[in-house]
């Protein structure tokens, strides 16, 4: 305990916990999803959800971690309910999941760099992403990625993760910003705006069903939430910390990058008539490449904006690793090294499947969003509230205390409102699964 690894400086803490959270969860997965759920009114509910649902549970995960100081599973034994630690062991279990196929879309980045460089998709963007995204290049790229991951974690918190992450989160927000500054200047941009920016309230009468979950998956799933990350990162903090403040500054840079991806994606795909959402998990490799193809600057642009779309998966990447890593290394203290190496191939095994087959890696990640995130955030949600209450109350208020005397009615809110509306996800999630197994076994 006296030698584990802590950040070296709040700042680095909060852009490490803010790297995991802005990663292809926002830049890859939100423009997607944004355009498969209706637009502006998903943006709305997913912001709320953020606030209102995801806050509060980001909160429960930090008192978790900074009071016990330990790895994801050992966390519930050092505060006195070992029991619980099957959490933990779910929420590892579903970053290495997460990892496997995030790995091989990291991979594809990689690829559409230097395809940009070359205008390598401009001639058929669809055939190209069709051609790459499975097969024995997509599982070469699928190992180059995990590399550089592996690379980074095993140089430690401060000099690998920390170090990484302080470039990496500026880096992002400067050249997302720049992107959407030179987007709204583009012919037909303010229809992709006004699709982005301007509700219809039309829109989530008639599909608020299908909204909701959605949007309350991805604010999970892009704040890293139920999958261990910020337990485990906020076991590295000092007791001085205000994680109330903390958080909400993670929150506010990861919807502000959620925002950006937005604004870049959305002008781009309407200024080339290229309809939203048309692509699924593909969509930022078919629908702006599709753009790109049609720009005068469009390699340039293409390089700069899927350089990015990089930074930002590795570094979430890099917090999904270290959650396997944190535990083996506490645990069994093995060198960090070899460990992250260890992982690194079995998270490769793993990631076979999905490098192999584009409906693999669309299941996996199906799987991930709608049953094992909010099922480990509502297991978390639960024991706080219910099992260790005032306790995460008391570490709340810990260092600067701005939960000051809101610390009873946080509580409440994630006893009675987050964990209801985790319940309300979770129950939908496993319904759509099973209607997608169902599919798939009356077409075989």
């Amino acid at each position: 305990m006296d030698t584990r690894e802590t950040w070296a400086s709040r700042l680095g803490f909060i852009l490490a916990a803010v790297g995991s959270a802005v990663g292809l969860g926002n830049v890859w997965r939100f423009p997607y999803v944004t355009a498969a759920n209706g637009g502006a009114v998903f943006l709305v509910v997913y912001l709320i959800a953020a606030v209102a649902i995801g806050l509060p549970a980001m909160l429960a995960e930090f008192a978790v971690g900074r009071r016990a100081r330990r790895n994801v599973i050992d966390a519930f034994d050092e505060i006195g309910y070992p029991t619980w630690g099957v959490i933990g062991l779910l929420g590892l279990a579903t970053g290495f999941w997460i990892l496997s196929y995030y790995s091989v879309v990291g991979g594809w980045v990689i690829r559409y760099v230097f395809a940009s460089a070359t205008g390598g998709y401009f001639g058929d963007p669809n055939a190209y992403f069709q051609g790459i995204a499975a097969g024995p290049a997509a599982v070469g790229f699928h190992a180059l990625f995990l590399g550089l991951t592996v690379g980074i974690v095993a140089l430690g918190v401060e000099d690998g993760i920390e170090l990484a992450t302080k470039v990496m989160v500026p880096a992002i927000l400067v050249v997302l910003v720049g992107l959407a500054v030179w987007g709204v200047t583009l012919s037909g941009a303010g229809d992709g705006l006004s699709y982005f920016l301007s509700p219809d309230i039309d829109v989530f009468a008639n599909d608020y069903a299908t909204i909701v979950p959605a949007a309350v998956g991805q604010a999970f799933f892009s704040l890293s939430l139920g999958m261990g990350v910020m337990i485990t990162y906020a076991s590295y903090l000092g007791r001085d910390d205000d994680l109330a403040v903390d958080g909400g500054l993670i929150v506010v840079l990861n919807s502000a990058v959620g925002i950006l991806a937005g604004l870049v994606a959305f002008p781009l795909l309407f200024s080339q008539n290229v309809e939203p959402g048309s692509a699924g998990a593909g969509a930022i490799f078919v629908s702006l490449a599709t753009a790109f193809a049609s720009l005068p600057a469009g390699r340039l642009v293409g390089v700069v904006f899927f350089g990015v779309v990089l930074v930002a998966a590795l570094s979430s990447a890099i917090s999904l690793l270290e959650v396997v890593v944190s535990y083996a290394v506490d645990r069994y203290a093995v060198g960090r090294l070899r460990t992250a190496v260890a992982v690194g191939v079995l998270v490769f095994a793993l990631g076979l499947p999905s490098a192999t087959s584009l409906e693999t890696l669309t299941l996996f990640d199906r799987v991930a969003s709608n049953v094992w995130l909010p099922l480990g955030a509502t297991l978390v949600v639960a024991f706080v509230g219910w099992v260790y209450g005032q306790a995460a109350v008391d570490e709340l208020q810990q260092g600067a205390g701005r939960l000051g005397g809101l610390g009873p009615a946080w509580l409440w809110l994630v006893r009675v409102v987050v964990l209801a509306t985790l319940v309300g996800i979770l129950l939908l999630g496993v319904a759509d699964i099973l209607a997608v197994y169902a599919d798939i076994e009356l077409l075989g």
